[in-house]
C-alpha cells in the first residue's frame, strides 16, 4: 500500500520556521485531500524526523501566475510556522496540479485574458439586466408590503416642510377650488380598479391647492395631490377647458396608485444593495453615480407610466386628452421662452462687463447681444431634450413627444412598460 505522504514528488525547499533566522533545508511534497492539497515538509537536517503536515486551510497558497512570466521563486506562507521558499517553480506548479489543485476564477482572471474578458462581459450583462429588469421587478414586489401608514406619514412631513418653505396658501377663490375638487372627486369615483398596479391598494385620494412653484402639480405618497395656482392660471390664460386640469390630475393619480414615490425609495435601496454585493467597497463613487442615473431612468419610466394611466383613465371617463397635451406644451413653451430671456440677459450682462475697450481699441458691434454662447450654453430646452445625452440625464421624457401623445390620446409604449 502506498504511503500518502509520498504520493507527490518531493521538491527541495528552504523552511524559515520563525524560530530561527537560519533556513532549514526540507523536501516539500503535496498530497490530494477532499478539501484541497495538503503540504508536507520532510526536514533534511534531522534524519528520521517525522514529516510536518499542513492542512489546505492552514497554508497561504501563492497566487497563480502567467506561464510566460513565472516568478523567480515560490514563497508559501505557513502562517504561524513561518514560510517555505521553493526555487523549482515549474515542479511546484506541476505538483500542485497533480495533487488536484485548480486555480479559482479570480486567479484565472489574473493569468488569462480571455477569462478576464469573459467574466467582465458576463458581469456587465448581469448588472445591466439587474439594472433594467431586476431592480424594478424586485421593487414592485417589495412595495406591496410597505404600509400605507408609512406613506401618509412621509407625505404629511414633506408637505409641512414645503408649506414652511416654497409653498404658500392658495389664492384661488373658494368657489374655484370647489369646482376643481368636484371634478377631481368625480374622476376618482369613476376610476376602475383594473387600471391599478396594486388591486388591493386603495389610498384616500384628496386634492389640495397651494400658491408657489409656478405652474405645477405633484403627487405625494398615500393619496395627497397638490395643484398650484400657477397651473390653474396657465390653463385659463391659454383658454383651455378644465378638462386640461383634470388630465393633469389623472396623471398625478397615476403616480399615487402605482406608488411611484415608494417604489423609487425601494428601488434605490435594492440598487444600492445589489451594487454593494457586486462591487463591495471598490468604489462608492460608482455606486452613487449608478444610483443617480438609475433614479433618473426610473423617473422617466414612472412619468411614462403615469401618462399611460392618464390616457386610459380619460378614455374610460369619455374625457379628451388633447387639452392636457396642449397645456403641457404651453407650459414647456413658456419655460423655454423664460430660459431664452434669462440667457439673453446673461449674455447682455457679460458683454456689458467686457465692453469697456482698451486704449486704441473698439468693441465688436457685429455680435448681437442675444447671440448664443458657444457649445450647448445657447441651446434651448427643446434643443437639449432632442440630444440623447440630455435625454439620459433628464428625469422627464421629451416634453414635445409627451404632449403630442397626450393630444392624440395614445402612446406607443403604453401597455409595454
Amino acid at each position: 500500500m502506498n504511503d500518502p505522504l509520498r504520493a507527490a514528488s518531493p521538491i527541495p525547499g528552504r523552511w524559515f520556521d520563525g524560530l530561527s533566522s537560519k533556513a532549514r533545508p526540507v523536501m516539500v511534497s503535496l498530497r490530494p485531500t477532499p478539501r484541497g492539497p495538503s503540504l508536507v515538509l520532510h526536514p533534511l537536517s534531522q534524519p528520521g524526523a517525522e514529516p510536518v503536515v499542513f492542512a489546505w486551510k492552514d497554508v497561504g497558497w501563492p497566487e497563480a501566475w502567467n506561464e510566460r512570466k513565472p516568478p523567480p521563486r515560490v514563497v508559501v506562507d505557513l502562517r504561524d510556522h513561518g514560510s517555505v521558499e521553493i526555487d523549482a517553480v515549474a515542479e511546484w506548479r506541476a505538483a500542485l496540479a497533480a495533487a488536484g489543485d485548480r486555480p479559482g476564477i479570480a486567479q484565472r482572471m489574473q493569468t488569462r485574458w480571455p477569462v478576464l474578458l469573459g467574466v467582465t462581459a458576463a458581469a456587465v450583462i448581469g448588472l445591466t439586466l439587474f439594472y433594467r429588469y431586476g431592480t424594478p421587478w424586485a421593487a414592485t414586489q417589495l412595495t406591496r408590503f410597505v404600509p400605507i401608514g408609512w406613506e401618509t406619514s412621509v407625505a404629511e412631513n414633506v408637505l409641512k416642510q414645503m408649506d414652511d418653505g416654497t409653498l404658500k396658501p392658495s389664492k384661488l377663490p373658494k368657489e374655484r377650488q370647489d369646482q376643481l375638487k368636484a371634478r377631481f372627486d368625480t374622476l376618482v369615483r369613476q376610476t376602475p380598479q383594473t387600471l391599478h398596479r396594486y388591486p388591493d391598494y386603495r389610498p384616500p385620494l384628496s386634492l389640495e391647492f397651494r400658491y408657489g412653484m409656478g405652474a405645477n402639480a405633484f403627487a405625494l405618497p398615500g393619496g395627497k395631490i397638490v395643484m398650484t395656482d400657477g397651473i390653474v392660471k396657465a390653463a385659463a390664460d391659454k383658454g383651455l377647458p378644465d378638462d386640461a386640469l383634470v388630465g393633469v390630475l389623472a396623471h398625478e393619480v397615476g403616480h399615487v396608485v402605482h406608488r411611484h414615490t415608494t417604489r423609487m425609495v425601494v428601488e434605490q435601496g435594492v440598487l444600492n444593495m445589489g451594487m454593494g454585493l457586486a462591487l463591495g467597497d471598490v468604489s462608492g463613487i460608482v455606486s452613487t453615480g449608478a444610483s443617480v442615473l438609475t433614479g433618473l431612468a426610473y423617473s422617466r419610466s414612472h412619468e411614462r407610466e403615469a401618462d399611460c394611466y392618464a390616457i386610459a383613465l380619460m378614455r374610460h371617463t369619455a374625457l379628451p386628452t388633447a387639452p392636457m397635451g396642449k397645456l403641457l406644451l404651453a407650459i414647456a413653451h413658456d419655460e423655454e421662452e423664460e430660459e431664452k430671456k434669462e440667457k439673453a440677459q446673461k449674455q447682455k450682462d457679460k458683454e456689458k462687463d467686457s465692453s469697456t475697450p482698451a486704449a486704441g481699441q473698439g468693441t465688436d458691434a457685429a455680435a448681437p447681444a442675444s447671440a448664443p454662447a458657444p457649445g450647448s450654453k445657447g441651446k434651448t430646452r427643446a434643443e437639449l431634450e432632442a440630444h440623447p445625452v440630455w435625454s439620459l440625464l433628464s428625469s422627464h421624457p421629451d416634453t414635445v413627444r409627451r404632449a403630442t401623445e397626450l393630444e392624440q390620446g395614445h402612446a406607443p409604449h403604453c401597455g409595454k412598460d
